[in-house]
Parts: C-alpha cells; structure tokens; sequence
C-alpha cells in the first residue's frame, strides 16, 4: 500500500501539480488505511537533488502534518461520490446516486464538497474561485447586462463572485443541500437565483434565454451519466447568438487530447467554434479550461 501511495506523490510531483492538487489526489487515491502522518514521513523519504521538487516534498509533508484533520475531512468528503457507474445503472439512476452523494459531501465540508483541493478551508476556496472570476472577465464571459446559467452550481460560490459584474446568474444543481447552501450564501443578491435541475438535460431551460453557460467540475459527472453530449448540444440551444460556453474540466481522463477532441467534435456538430482549447490557467487548481462560442451575434 505504502508504494501505491509513493507512485501517487511521484506522479503528482513529475506532472507538476500544485501541493494542494496533490493532496486532493492522495485523499481520493491512497489507501485510506495510510494516515496523514505516514503520508508525510512517505514524501520525505522520497530523497531528490532537484531543489525545487524537494521543496515542493516538504511542502507536502508539512501540510498533511500541521493539517490532518482537514485532510481526513477531504477523504471522508471524497468517499461520499463513487466515480464508478455499476453496470444496468441508467441516466436517471446515476444521476440520483451523485445527487445522494453530493448531499453527504457538502454536509461534510462545504468547501471540499466543490473542491477537494480546497482543503475545506473556504480562503482557498475563495482563492481559486477569485482566479476563475478574473479569467472569465479577461475572456468577455462577465457583463453588466449578460445572463448567465451555471451548470452545476454547487454551494453558490460563483454566483457569490460574480453578481457584482452580471446582469443575472441562475445557478442550478442536482444537490439540494448544496442549492440549499448556495441560497444561504447569496442571500440579499438579487440577481442571483437557484434551482433543482434534473441532472439528465436542460428541458427546463428555454431556448435562446441567456447569453453564457458556466460549468465548472460538473462536466465530468455529466461524463459519468452518459448525459455530457446531450447537455453540450442543450447549452448550444440556450445561447443567444454569440454566446459562449465556459467548461472548467470536460472529464478527469487523464488525456488532456481526449478533451479536447470531445470539444472540438461537439462544437463542429452544434455550431460552436472553440476559443480556449484545453488551457490551464489557474496557479491554484489544476482545471483544464475550454471556451466557445456558439455562431451568431456581433
């Protein structure tokens, strides 16, 4: 078990993921019989001359030493959503079960729920949701007079972000306890508005009806019911010409080319052209951006 968990913080460190990407990896990847402690004493034990990487190995290990309650918090979280669909499981069934999940997550850590790199702790989480923020607005994505439906909202930390600079922002997730949270968050912001969604399309949502789609994380579980090409085709109908897309991690493949082949192939198909291509823009999360636009507009 110990060179299972010894591969993981090589990897991580060879792929040149940041500590705390890391230590979300080894929450859901190491053997949960493998303390934080052990963990620790495992990344300095790995002996390497490269001055930054050992820097980067002590980092690791005084984390997960000065933080192992959070770090078991971020374990207990993580269990919560089996990325395994069993077979005969269908759409619906799927979607239900991530639903159940996410419910368990969130009353865990709130935080961790939407970001297990987070640590729990919601500055970090406000870090990266600051740098996501900034990003949309250098791609034009932000708007005083734009619409903005974000799929997959979790506890509403976007939304909390990004009212200030859209005309409106509706969130909706499959999670109740997490729209639940989200409304507690951005209670008094009243361009801000939350629902239920059915997890399985965008029915509910009419055509043409706002002028950018936000989805960050929630691609992959999309992946994971079968429904992802069903709902890129449905945000291609619910943008106004010249809208664009924002999806903040299509899946969690490890092949970055997969990605992007996915993306290109539904844009062709759904009159979408690709902007971002695969990007990671982000210092303090590892997601891997893609921007489009759907044709159309000025």
């Amino acid at each position: 078990m110990t060179s299972i968990a010894r591969r993981l913080i090589e990897d991580c460190m060879a792929d040149g993921a940041a500590v705390d990407s890391a230590l979300a990896r080894l929450a859901v990847f190491a053997d949960e019989s493998i303390g934080a402690a052990q963990l620790a004493g495992i990344a300095l034990d790995l002996r390497v001359s490269h001055a930054p990487r050992r820097r980067w190995l002590e980092e690791v290990a005084t984390t997960l030493s000065s933080k192992a309650g959070a770090f078991d918090d971020v374990r207990r979280t993580a269990a919560c959503v089996s990325h395994d669909r069993p077979d005969g499981e269908t759409a619906t069934m799927t979607v239900e079960r991530l639903a159940r999940g996410f419910d368990r997550a969130a009353a865990i850590s709130p935080a961790a729920s939407v970001q297990l790199s987070s640590l729990g702790d919601e500055d970090r989480l406000a870090a990266t949701t600051a740098e996501i923020a900034s990003w949309l607005e250098r791609q034009g994505f932000l708007g005083a007079h734009k619409h903005i439906l974000d799929i997959g909202c979790g506890i509403g930390r976007l939304e909390h972000a990004l009212a200030p600079k859209m005309g409106h922002i509706v969130g909706i997730d499959i999670s109740s306890k997490m729209i639940a949270i989200a409304r507690r968050r951005c209670a008094g912001l009243a361009t801000v508005a939350f629902r239920l969604t059915s997890g399985v399309d965008l029915t509910d949502v009419a055509e043409a009806s706002f002028d950018g789609a936000l989805a960050v994380d929630s691609f992959p579980y999309l992946m994971l019911a079968g429904v992802a090409e069903r709902h890129f085709g449905e945000i291609a109908r619910v943008l106004r010409p010249g809208g664009m897309a924002a999806v903040l991690n299509y899946s969690y493949r490890t092949s970055p080319d997969a990605d992007s082949c996915d993306i290109n192939r539904l844009a062709r198909a759904f009159g979408m052209a690709v902007v971002v291509d695969g990007e990671k823009p982000f210092s303090s999360w590892d997601g891997r951006a893609f921007l489009v636009r759907r044709a159309g507009g000025t």
